[in-house]
């Protein structure tokens, strides 16, 4: 065995410990290449990987798709981030010493909490009351029948519920017999992507599907895992460049505020995208991201209700609520529901029902209402107060993106100011991921997305600084 402490990794000698690159599903042959060479002993406590760029220009892959796998084992315990210091293998207990101990500290230390990520809310403005309230008066109405393991589809209450919330608030073509409920937009994609890989099955190459550039990492990753292709898509101030589409069986699209760029799609480009959609039996995979969180002006309706047929509307309460809830929508064109039923099934048999319950109560009583409407102020406020300083103390940064959402994307002039404001922010307690590591063509454009709804009057400061960091 190689000692490797206190070294740093050559690129290179990743490609060794790797093993050959599938076809699909690069993630996880980073992760699973990388835990196994940790846990077997190829790797010692104390050497020090490859930087993130560095690493993706040796293994061919986007930047996100390798920071992504870092922050899973990093989460795991595995590898320790370090602050200037790169990220290194962590100490593991061999088993020898685990077995001395078994007796005496029997319980696995916790893992580390998960950092929060850009767009998720802040979690002192969830509603603990109205929440207990709705919990408690709709735990106790249910009848005996509903205790038993739930309906995979949802609970009826809360797609009749979903599908008036839908209806009203999105603009969407809903009927509860066409909502299916998961735990989340990340299960909801994953079902999807299972159905599509499924349509391929025996065809000489996997099913493809396009997708935004830039666009989430974690989304890109899911759908390699389930085996697909992906195609990147530039997105410009317009959108999605919809006279750029390839032949694909799915397009994935952020249309009411993208992530990252926080760009609206134009009304022609929702045309031509259901257009192409219409034209080769495709689908068009709509996450209704941020939808609701519109700040200047009404938001724009789900592209759903223009081809319920072709589009597929997937959100959840994660931006509203709290992603602790696990709990999402899928509202799918009438010949997938049966699919997805049967896929949700084989998954988990079902969400939580006195959860399903709560939601139901909360959006039927006007209790989501009425806490919309409370965060949208709030977050609307926070925003403003960072976009004003920044205008003042750095007005020749470019901001990106409409009036909406939990982010923002200051652009930067180059990877070293970039990897510099993530560093600050970091530091200063802020949600932020690097621009470039959401694009499938790294070094493309630089800039840093800024987590906006935890950022208090005395971080905006801290911002501030870490944008005009040199």
């Amino acid at each position: 065995m190689t000692d490797l402490a206190q070294h740093r990794l050559e690129p290179d000698a990743l490609l060794l410990l790797l093993g050959p690159r599938p076809d699909g599903a690069v993630g996880r042959w980073i992760e699973d290449g990388l835990r196994t060479a940790i846990v077997d002993g190829r790797l010692s406590a104390g050497a020090v990987l490859p930087s993130s760029r560095d690493t993706a220009t040796a293994l061919g892959v986007a930047r996100g798709t390798v920071t992504t796998a870092l922050d899973l084992l990093v989460g795991d315990g595995l590898l320790v981030s370090r602050p200037r210091a790169g990220v290194a293998v962590a100490a593991l207990r061999g088993p020898s010493a685990a077995s001395a101990s078994m007796a005496s500290d029997p319980v696995p230390a916790p893992r580390p909490a998960r950092a929060p990520s850009v767009g998720t809310p802040d979690p002192a403005l969830f509603p603990r009351t109205a929440w207990s309230r709705a919990v408690r008066s709709a735990t106790a109405g249910l009848p005996d029948s509903d205790l038993g393991y739930p309906d995979p589809q949802g609970l009826p209450a809360l797609r009749e519920a979903l599908a008036d919330h839908l209806r009203q608030a999105r603009g969407a073509q809903a009927r509860a017999r066409d909502v299916v409920v998961v735990s989340g937009v990340a299960q909801g994609l994953t079902l999807l992507a299972g159905l599509l890989a499924a349509r391929g099955a025996g065809t000489s190459a996997p099913p493809r599907v396009a997708v935004e550039d830039p666009s989430s990492p974690g989304a890109v990753d899911l759908l390699l895992a389930a085996g697909l292709g992906v195609d990147p898509v530039p997105v410009d101030d317009d959108g999605l460049r919809t006279d750029l589409l390839p032949d694909a069986s799915a397009v994935l699209v952020t249309p009411a505020h993208q992530f990252p760029l926080g760009v609206v799609l134009a009304p022609d480009r929702r045309r031509e995208v259901l257009a192409w959609a219409g034209a080769g039996d495709r689908y068009v995979l709509e996450d209704d991201y941020d939808a609701e969180l519109r700040y200047d002006r009404r938001p724009v309706a789900a592209l759903q209700a223009m081809d319920p047929d072709r589009v597929v509307l997937l959100g959840s309460v994660s931006k509203m609520l709290s992603p602790a809830l696990r709990l999402g929508w899928v509202l799918a064109p009438p010949q997938l529901v049966g699919p997805l039923v049967e896929a949700k099934t084989r998954a988990d048999l079902g969400c939580s029902v006195p959860e399903q319950a709560a939601l139901a109560d909360l959006l039927r009583g006007g209790a989501y209402g009425r806490h919309l409407r409370r965060v949208r102020t709030i977050y609307r406020r926070r925003r403003a107060v960072l976009l004003d300083a920044l205008a003042a103390q750095a007005p020749g940064l470019r901001v990106r993106g409409v009036d909406a959402g939990l982010h923002v994307v200051v652009e930067l002039g180059s990877r070293g100011a970039e990897e510099e404001a993530v560093r600050v922010l970091a530091g200063a307690g802020v949600p932020a991921l690097a621009l470039s590591a959401t694009g499938a063509r790294p070094g493309e454009r630089f800039g840093v997305v800024v987590g906006t709804a935890r950022v208090r009057d005395g971080q905006v400061g801290a911002v501030v600084r870490a944008v005009r960091a040199k």
